[in-house]
């Protein structure tokens, strides 16, 4: 079973490479950073902060003006963030 801290500072990367890649709007990019001062916010459980990020994701993971190398970005998130136990 992976390491739930090691998995949560593996998607703060991620986040950070969708926040800094100009091609993806500017929303999205938003977004990618408000998920990302979620996951960093250590009065919370891991499990809380990967749920609330999940969540937030997926506000925006049907965007159709996402290009579609950002919408697998996302996807590869999400699928780490659902690593994460809830306990």
């Amino acid at each position: 079973m992976p390491n739930p801290q090691k998995t949560i500072e593996n998607c703060i990367l991620m986040l950070q490479h969708i926040m800094e890649d100009s091609s993806i709007p500017r929303n999205i990019r938003r977004v990618a950073d408000e998920t990302r001062q979620l996951l960093l916010n250590n009065n919370k459980e891991i499990g809380l902060r990967a749920a609330e990020a999940i969540s937030k994701i997926d506000e925006i993971s049907n965007d159709p003006n996402m290009p579609v190398h950002a919408r697998t970005r996302i996807w590869e998130l999400v699928s780490q963030l659902e690593t994460v136990p809830l306990d």
